[in-house]
């Protein structure tokens, strides 16, 4: 069973977009491609809010650490 996440980032003056293109830019997203158990890491900017940014999360939780509790 996977589990999918749908994050919406907002912020002020490109705030929300630029921390997205930085965690492109850094290879964190990258990084987290490759973990074990990830299926799915992407960022999309809704046409009709500039100062939105969706990310879209989806993982096994039996090996992705991201939805794995403690």
């Amino acid at each position: 069973m996977s589990i999918t996440v749908n994050l919406y980032y907002t912020g002020k003056d490109g705030a929300a977009r630029r921390f997205a293109e930085e965690m492109v830019s850094s290879g964190t997203v990258r990084d987290i491609r490759k973990e074990p158990g990830n299926l799915r890491y992407e960022y999309f900017f809704p046409m009709e809010d500039p100062e939105t940014v969706l990310l879209i999360d989806s993982g096994m939780p039996e090996t992705d650490h991201h939805f794995i509790r403690e």
